[in-house]
């Protein structure tokens, strides 16, 4: 889940991640010392209680995610923290995100707009109602690596491996707290798995009761449902029924391959019915097809269902664009 910026807003966090980096570090302080990552069971035991000791009171205070993100990653590994809600049927809210050093591009207000409909864990918990501990591998496509839609996209954020937990939260929201390695290699180990799930309950219930108030938020308008609208209609007005298929598989990250599995047809029908569709939406990759979509998609303004790209070919804007 590739979020990064400091920027304010509705649909972002709440403190600006240079300021919030230090004051983490202020919290952690030796504790970062290698040796408490390979601690024995009772030792893992000792430093959740201690963590628990000032996560509990900070339940329903804005210390809560920042001393969560610090449990964590002191009970595993980690170079990256994220925590994003999806209240209700809303838009994803990012209440925690970290800036990694030397990054300066940011994907968090791409992600929040629409992004997020792509994300394999949203869309194990949307979609699926999967909850629990995961690694990116267990839900993204297979050869996911290989897709366009990763080396274009989610490579961009610096994970080499990710794991999170996905909490439900109220009978139709949910919560996503991703981690993530950076280092070259670098993947979360069956111990670090282990630990993460061992401790999930209380870390479900505690983030249960913090973002309890998050359900009563909704708008009262399905804005994800019609994000998820626009997405299955997407090039529906240019393409053939088979063409819009295969470019909904891709936007999800599917390689020729799994598509070839997926639609019961030859790679290279895949990559006849991909080239013509391409063709037709004047793309030539798959970098410039998701962002055509998303570009699309936030230009939309009040949507109503079908296909974004009609109103969005029609637009002054997209006309200066092409002259």
């Amino acid at each position: 889940m590739p979020v990064r910026p400091c920027r304010q807003g509705s649909n972002v966090g709440r403190q600006c991640p240079t300021v919030r980096s230090r004051h983490i570090q202020a919290i952690m302080g030796d504790q970062r010392d290698s040796t408490l990552r390979k601690h024995r069971p009772m030792q893992d035991i000792a430093l959740f209680s201690e963590h628990l000791a000032r996560l509990i009171p900070a339940v329903g205070t804005g210390k809560f995610a920042d001393l969560l993100v610090v449990m964590l990653k002191q009970m595993v590994h980690c170079d990256d923290a994220t925590i994003i809600v999806y209240p209700g049927t809303d838009l994803p809210v990012i209440e925690y995100f970290e800036v990694p050093e030397g990054s300066s591009n940011s994907t968090l207000g791409v992600y929040v707009k629409g992004a997020f409909l792509l994300d394999p864990f949203y869309l194990a918990a949307s979609r699926d109602r999967a909850f629990g501990v995961f690694r990116l591998s267990e839900l993204a496509p297979k050869d996911f690596r290989s897709s366009d839609y990763y080396r274009n996209w989610y490579r961009n954020c610096g994970y080499q491996d990710e794991c999170g937990y996905l909490i439900p939260i109220g009978s139709e929201g949910f919560l996503n707290i991703a981690l993530g390695k950076n280092q070259p290699r670098a993947i979360f180990t069956r111990r670090e798995l282990t630990i993460l799930r061992d401790i999930r309950p209380t870390v479900e219930l505690l983030c249960q009761q913090h973002w309890a108030d998050a359900v009563t938020k909704s708008p009262g308008v399905n804005l994800r449902g019609q994000l998820h609208a626009a997405l299955n209609s997407f090039g529906s007005s240019l393409l053939t029924e088979r063409e819009t298929q295969v470019i909904k598989l891709v936007l999800h990250g599917h390689s020729t391959k799994t598509l070839a599995e997926k639609l019961s047809i030859s790679m290279e029908t895949v990559k006849l019915h991909r080239k013509h569709a391409y063709s037709k939406l004047e793309v030539s990759s798959q970098a410039e097809l998701f962002y055509l979509f998303l570009d699309s998609l936030m230009s939309a303004g009040n949507y109503d269902g079908g296909d974004t790209l009609v109103a969005y070919m029609q637009s002054p804007a997209t006309h200066s664009r092409n002259d």
